[in-house]
């Protein structure tokens, strides 16, 4: 069975200390889990998939614009893929099974391809990484699960911003989206 593993919003602005709205020091150490899923993946002949929140400057219509401070602002350092996984992402990117998309929404479904990419490739299991647990990542899930997806969260290849909202999103993929959630090991 194909599968692919989504690394949701895993940039600079997100996880970088000096990041525009960064989840710090738990989406760092989340960083080598991604990656050495990442390589899983491509090794089994799955998909690794970058879904990344893409902004313009100064947009006043969207709905973030009002919640957050600007960040993932298009060309911008912020909207770069940090650390390990943009040397990663470099190496990989020619890969067929590999795709960096943008997103503009919180669900890495809404208003892009991912579904039909999916359906066309016969891939029914999603792995979701990245950040942040409680929004992104979340929305995502809820997404994938309202479109009959399978779904696996590993524990320590997700975070946020706050321990409450961890502990949260993980219980809700459990008990709410049945998704399988991989336990700190």
């Amino acid at each position: 069975m194909t599968k692919a593993l989504l690394i949701i919003d895993y940039t600079n602005d997100f996880v970088a200390s000096n990041g525009a709205l960064t989840c710090g020091t738990s989406a760092q150490k989340i960083e080598s889990t991604i990656v050495r899923l990442a390589d899983q993946f491509l090794e089994a002949d799955d998909y690794v998939l970058l879904p990344t929140d893409t902004h313009q400057p100064n947009d006043q219509f969207h709905p973030e614009h009002k919640l957050f401070p600007e960040h993932n602002l298009v060309g911008s350092w912020g909207h770069e893929l940090y650390g390990k996984l943009a040397s990663w992402y470099t190496t990989h990117q020619e890969s067929k099974r590999v795709w960096q998309f943008a997103k503009n929404r919180y669900s890495a479904f809404q208003n892009t391809n991912l579904d039909n990419y999916l359906r066309e490739r016969g891939i029914t299991e999603l792995w979701l990484t990245g950040v942040c647990t409680d929004i992104c990542v979340l929305h995502t899930a809820i997404y994938a699960y309202n479109l009959n997806y399978k779904l696996t969260v590993p524990e320590v290849g997700v975070a946020t911003f706050t321990p409450q909202g961890q502990e949260w999103a993980l219980a809700h993929f459990k008990d709410c989206l049945g998704a399988t959630v991989i336990p700190v090991n």
